[in-house]
């Protein structure tokens, strides 16, 4: 069953400068960050930004939109350098919003920015596309997949499985080419998303579950549980990606996509090139040239869901939800550090386990009375706390730095 589809990672250059008042703004609040070494909360005729407090690969300022924006990269205005900025959009943007959003966004943003462009002053230098399939008794076998002799695979292991193919674990993921071509990967999203804790996606599958339920549950009457990252279930909620990245050289020197008009009338073509280049196959026994294997059933899946209109994919699920879901967890992980931290001094001080109600007695009157004495600091750290995240945390009237 296909959960998802859609763009996954989107990054490309604009063939312009940013005005001198941005720079200047920019050049003060970076100072300020810097010298205080966090981000900086940054906002210029309504768009807020997360100022870093260092630049980097030629770009004196980088700046973070939050879930819903992008990351931006601006350089320092130069006649010689025409290319001064660059930004890329991440897998909760592209899942959520779609790439019609993403180019909207940036021409909403730069015109906020002051910055002027055409529509050839654009330059896309990646673009990544997915589908997610739940396929509970699916095992990945490097040896299936189908290529070019030239091709380089990269196979990845872990050891909660029985060995494949001599080595030690299960399979997770396979990698076929490099980041600046064709690249194209399958792996165990499931395990992803719970290592790097992007629980979003638990929103957008069961989002796509409940609505398929929703238009078969009067025809089979039958209920599907909702996946989770429940380790007792781990196989019956194994969720695999098919992803297909496709590099700078790929887009310009074969496809010649630079532009939005170019992307939007060429990817489709792109991608469905892409999956018939590389293939995951069935072996026949009976004849050794693997050319001639077919598909396996994944793959027919993968390449059908890519037949699709592509310019406006993205997950239909409401992302109110998730982001609530990320400020939940940011508050679960902040309370075990202070929690542990607590259990630590109170071990520090010799203390029993039942003293530790004592101990966090102590801390709660030595933090209150450190407030009461420092006003001045503590507001500053609440207010560099609500700067920090401010793209997750419930809205108030707290003052933006201008």
């Amino acid at each position: 069953m296909v959960l998802h589809k859609g763009f996954d990672t989107l990054a490309l250059a604009v063939k312009a400068k940013i005005p001198s008042e941005l720079f200047d703004c920019l050049e003060a609040e970076r100072h300020v960050a810097e010298n205080e070494r966090r981000d900086v909360l940054v906002t210029y005729n309504g768009i807020k930004l997360l100022l870093s407090p260092y630049g980097g690969n030629g770009y004196k300022f980088i700046a973070n939109g939050g879930p819903d924006g992008a990351t931006w990269f601006f350089k320092k205005p130069n006649a010689k350098d025409p290319w001064g900025i660059r930004l890329s959009f991440g897998s909760f943007f592209m899942a959520n919003h779609g790439i019609g959003a993403a180019k909207a966004h940036v021409d909403h943003v730069l015109g906020r920015l002051g910055v002027r462009f055409g529509p050839d002053d654009i330059s896309i230098s990646r673009v990544d596309f997915c589908v997610d399939v739940l396929v509970p008794s699916f095992s990945l076998d490097p040896d299936r997949f189908v290529m070019h002799s030239a091709a380089r695979r990269r196979d990845h292991f872990t050891s909660d499985d029985m060995a494949v193919s001599g080595k030690s674990g299960r399979v997770t993921s396979v990698t076929i080419g490099g980041t600046r071509n064709r690249q194209v990967i399958v792996y165990d999203k499931r395990a992803e998303v719970i290592t790097h804790r992007k629980s979003y996606w638990w929103d957008i599958w069961n989002h796509t579950l409940r609505t398929e339920e929703e238009a078969t549950i009067p025809y089979i009457g039958v209920h599907r549980e909702l996946l989770s990252p429940d380790p007792d279930k781990a196989e019956e909620n194994r969720v695999w990606r098919v992803e297909f990245r496709a590099g700078k050289n790929l887009l310009k020197d074969r496809w010649g996509i630079r532009t939005w008009a170019q992307l939007f009338d060429r990817f489709g073509d792109l991608c469905r090139e892409a999956g018939e280049v590389v293939r995951y196959a069935d072996p026949v026994a009976s004849d050794p040239n693997r050319s001639r294997w077919p598909n396996h059933m994944l793959w027919e899946i993968v390449c059908a869901e890519m037949n699709d209109d592509l310019t406006e994919m993205r997950s239909s699920a409401d992302p109110k939800p998730m982001k609530e879901v990320h400020r939940e967890e940011h508050i679960r992980l902040i309370y075990k550090n202070l929690l542990g931290s607590s259990i630590t001094l109170a071990a520090l001080r010799d203390q029993e386990h039942d003293g530790l109600a004592k101990v966090f007695e102590t801390i709660s009157g030595d933090m209150i009375a450190d407030v009461i004495s420092n006003p001045v600091r503590s507001a500053k750290q609440l207010q560099d706390a609500k700067d920090r995240y401010v793209f997750i945390r419930r809205p108030d009237n707290a003052t933006d730095r201008k």
